[in-house]
């Protein structure tokens, strides 16, 4: 298992049974369809011995909750982080799904924004997220480039 998986929340869909899976695809439509009739939200938790008080949540908050049930509901994992939260070279490698030199050539080269504790680098989620983002949108111009290249020479793959 890896560090970031120990220090954050992870909920896979194969941990939730059938009906709690129909339960957050009913509960995904609910609160998508009350935020986009209502700026003011508030949910109401029943327990088995009676009604909670009502629940006020933040609409950006109901959105994650929402976002969240979505992702569960269609058989997808996932993870929350802080974007505060400060990663090992470790971590970030394997969240970007490459080799810790790599993440150190990136930081060395000014790519990859972090900060030194001691001897150790360590790299803030946002940036680490925002480079994600960039390195995937530059992926993703790479292939249109070779795909039209391939069209020009009229190659069909």
């Amino acid at each position: 298992m890896s560090a970031i998986q120990d220090r954050s929340k992870r909920l896979k869909p194969t941990e939730m049974s059938p009906e709690e899976l129909d339960m957050a695809r009913v509960a995904h439509r609910c609160i998508g369809e009350s935020l986009d009739r209502a700026r003011a939200v508030s949910i109401v938790l029943v327990g088995e011995d009676g009604n909670l008080p009502p629940v006020r949540v933040p609409t950006k908050a109901l959105r994650l909750i929402g976002e969240v049930l979505g992702a569960l509901s269609e058989h997808q994992a996932v993870t929350v982080v802080s974007g505060k939260r400060e990663m090992t070279t470790v971590e970030a490698a394997n969240y970007l799904h490459v080799s810790r030199p790599f993440v150190i050539r990136e930081m060395e080269a000014g790519r990859l924004p972090h900060r030194m504790v001691g001897t150790h680098r360590r790299v803030q989620f946002e940036d680490l997220h925002s480079y994600k983002q960039k390195m995937r949108a530059s992926q993703m111009e790479a292939l249109r480039k070779l795909s039209e290249n391939s069209n020009e020479l009229g190659l069909d793959y």
